[in-house]
């Protein structure tokens, strides 16, 4: 996983990207194949906007959070891509009963 983390009014300092990869090495947990994650960490006015796009095997997912504070928005972030990785790896999940008799 190829991980990208850039910031738009905001500086990133070793911490911060050190917290974004280890929440985002939880992500591998579900689903291996994800190949690039690119995390955008902004700040404006009192609001701390985290987003973050990640490519699959030919899938985008994206999504955003906005908190009062930068971990509690990463935090955030990361639970909602978590459910949205969980959902795509049941959909390419065969769910349908075989038969046994054959």
């Amino acid at each position: 996983m190829q991980l990208t983390v850039t910031g738009h009014h905001v500086d990133i300092t070793s911490a911060l990207r050190d917290y974004v990869t280890s929440k985002f090495e939880r992500l591998e947990r579900h689903f291996d194949n994800v190949t690039h994650v690119h995390v955008v960490l902004r700040v404006e006015k009192l609001r701390h906007i985290v987003e973050a796009d990640l490519s699959l095997n030919g899938v985008a997912i994206f999504a955003n959070a906005e908190e009062q504070d930068m971990y509690a928005a990463i935090d955030a972030l990361t639970d909602k891509l978590d459910r949205q990785i969980v959902r795509h790896k049941e959909k390419l999940t065969d769910h349908h009963r075989r038969d046994v008799r054959a």
